[in-house]
């Protein structure tokens, strides 16, 4: 999906120009396109597409409210089972040393992300990634010497890997769920919408100004639903306190 601000200037642009040229070419129109038949259908074109985008637009703001609601979840039921495969580790024996400090810096990298989350949610094979892939070499390095120890063994090797798979499934949840198409009609929809309103509409400052102002507004609710919708870059982040905490508790 492209960058949301730049989709914001263009739908504050698109709504502008349209009301602008609505007010601008009204007077220079033909008697026949000015007379109240043709502003009655109009208005009821506009209020039918007024309809429309009112719920294609709540539609939105629910789904990217679900998208940033469940990756929160799911980044402090991360957290969670980091603490809980540190305490496994602790409990088995001063053995697994290595393996806890190797998941402290895996935790530490994923804090210190600029997305404010681990580095694979970006798609990238880089140190954090790295360092997780070393817990696992560190764990499979273990060896039991006894049954009941081999057991408590083999159920931090499953806690681990339920870490990785939680982690992946938060790497394919991280994308935006808005398809482009949908975008691309709202933005139409408004742009009608906001050419109706210009259509007959008297050509003042005041008039001018609530034009300006209007677009700018839907311009910025676009911009937080789109932002809100990729919940680790933007001005809406999930935030990272679960893995500080996480951390906290590794290092007591």
């Amino acid at each position: 999906m492209p960058s949301e601000l730049p989709i914001a200037l263009l739908v504050f642009v698109l709504l502008s120009g349209a009301s602008y040229t609505c007010v601008h070419f009204y007077p220079r129109l033909r008697a026949s396109h000015r007379d109240d038949e043709t502003n009655a259908v109009v208005r009821l074109v506009a209020n039918i597409f007024v309809v429309m985008t009112s719920l294609v637009f709540g539609l939105m703001i629910n789904s990217s409210k679900n998208t940033f609601e469940t990756l929160d979840s799911n980044v402090h039921v991360y957290a969670t089972q980091l603490i809980l495969f540190d305490r496994s580790l602790e409990f088995y024996g001063d053995e697994t040393a290595g393996v806890r400090k190797s998941l402290v810096t895996y935790v530490e990298h994923a804090i210190a992300d600029p997305s404010r989350a681990d580095d694979a949610l970006q798609h990238r094979r880089n140190d954090a990634e790295q360092r997780l892939t070393q817990v696992g070499n560190d764990l499979n390095a273990l060896q039991a010497t006894e049954p009941a120890q081999a057991r408590l063994l083999e159920d931090i090797r499953q806690q681990y890997r339920s870490i990785v798979e939680k982690r992946w499934m938060i790497v394919e949840q991280q994308a935006g769920v808005i398809p482009a198409p949908v975008i691309g009609m709202l933005v139409a929809w408004l742009t009608l919408i906001f050419a109706s309103f210009g259509y007959r509409a008297p050509k003042n400052a005041v008039v001018l100004i609530m034009f300006n102002a209007s677009s700018l507004l839907i311009a910025i609710s676009i911009y937080l639903v789109l932002d809100m919708d990729s919940p680790f870059a933007g001005l809406i982040q999930i935030s990272d306190a679960p893995l500080h905490r996480a951390l906290a508790e590794m290092t007591n």
